[in-house]
C-alpha cells in the first residue's frame, strides 16, 4: 500500500471547486515575480539578546525543497523556531508570501500559510487519527473542515486504514505520515518539517522523503525541511544550506553539494 497518493500538478482540481468547497491545493502564490516563497536575510535569533544563529540567509521557492543541515548544537532549532515565530528576530528581516514577518507572530505566520511539523509531539497519543485531523482543522469552518480531512485520508492511504486508532498505538512511521497530514490540513503554502525521518528505520524513512516530501514539493507546497540524514535528504533537495556553529558554511545547489568530495568536512573542517 503507498504511504501517500500524489496527484501532479497539471491534473490538479482549480483552486475552488465549482461550489466554492476546499479543494486540497496550496494557496496561491505569484511566482510570475520571481521572488521566493520563503527569504531569510541576514537572520541572527537567540536567547535573553544572546545569539545562537548569525547572520542566516536562505531561500524557499513555491514547489522547491530547500534543505538545512549541520550537526548537533549547530543552531538548526533555534532558526526553525525564528522562522515560525516562536522566537524573535535579534537582526535581520524574514520575508514570506511578499510580506514582511520579522516582527508577525506564530499565530499570525501559520494563519497566513506557514506550516510547521515539528521533530517531537507530533500527535495527540491520547487521540484517533480522525481527531488528531480535526485538531489541525480547527480554524476551518465544519464543512471545509470535513472535506480537508476527507481529502487526507485519500492521500495517506494508511490513514484511511487506521483512522479510529489513537496516536499511541501507531508505529514511528505512522506517527510522522499523522504528523505531516495534520499540518497540511490547514492548507498551508509553505510546510516546515524539522527532522521528519528522525528514528525511522531506513526503508521507512527513504519512503517519507521519495514519496511524501517529494510529493508535497510537486504538488506546489514550498519545503523547508530539517534533516540529519544529510545523504538521503540531499537527493531530494534543491537547495541545501550547511549550518555550524550558527552560521552558514555553505550554501549552493542540491547538485553541487552531491558533488562535494567530502561532505564532512563542511561539519567539522572548513568552508569548500
Amino acid at each position: 500500500m503507498p504511504i501517500w497518493r500524489r496527484t501532479p500538478r497539471s491534473e490538479e482540481p482549480p483552486l475552488t471547486r465549482p461550489d466554492g468547497s476546499w479543494n486540497g491545493a496550496p494557496r496561491g502564490h505569484d511566482t510570475q515575480t520571481g521572488a521566493p516563497l520563503l527569504a531569510l536575510e541576514d537572520v541572527s535569533a537567540g536567547y535573553r539578546g544572546v545569539p545562537v544563529v548569525h547572520g542566516v540567509s536562505l531561500a524557499v521557492n513555491a514547489g522547491e525543497i530547500s534543505l538545512v543541515v549541520g550537526p548537533n548544537g549547530a543552531g538548526k532549532s533555534t532558526l526553525v523556531k525564528s522562522v515560525i515565530g516562536e522566537l524573535p528576530l535579534l537582526a535581520g528581516t524574514i520575508t514570506f508570501d511578499g510580506d514582511d514577518v520579522s516582527r508577525w507572530g506564530e499565530e499570525r505566520r501559520s494563519v497566513g500559510g506557514l506550516g510547521y511539523v515539528p521533530q517531537v509531539r507530533d500527535v495527540f497519543p491520547t487521540l484517533t487519527v480522525v481527531e488528531n485531523l480535526e485538531v489541525g482543522a480547527y480554524r476551518l469552518p465544519s464543512r471545509k473542515a470535513k472535506l480537508a480531512i476527507r481529502e487526507m485520508l485519500e492521500r495517506f492511504p494508511q490513514l484511511e486504514r487506521l483512522k479510529h486508532r489513537k496516536g499511541r498505538q501507531l508505529s514511528g512511521g505512522e506517527r510522522k505520515l499523522l504528523a505531516i497530514a495534520r499540518g497540511l490540513i490547514a492548507n498551508p503554502k509553505l510546510l516546515i518539517l524539522d527532522e521528519p525521518t528522525a528514528n525511522l528505520a531506513p526503508k521507512i524513512a527513504r519512503m517519507v522523503l521519495d514519496d511524501v516530501v517529494v510529493g508535497l514539493a510537486e504538488t506546489g507546497h514550498g519545503i523547508l525541511l530539517i534533516e540529519q540524514r544529510v545523504a538521503l535528504a540531499s537527493r531530494v533537495a534543491a537547495r541545501v544550506t550547511v549550518l555550524v556553529d550558527g552560521k552558514v558554511r555553505y550554501a549552493g545547489s542540491g547538485e553541487e553539494f552531491r558533488a562535494l568530495p567530502d561532505v564532512g568536512a563542511l561539519f567539522f573542517g572548513s568552508e569548500p
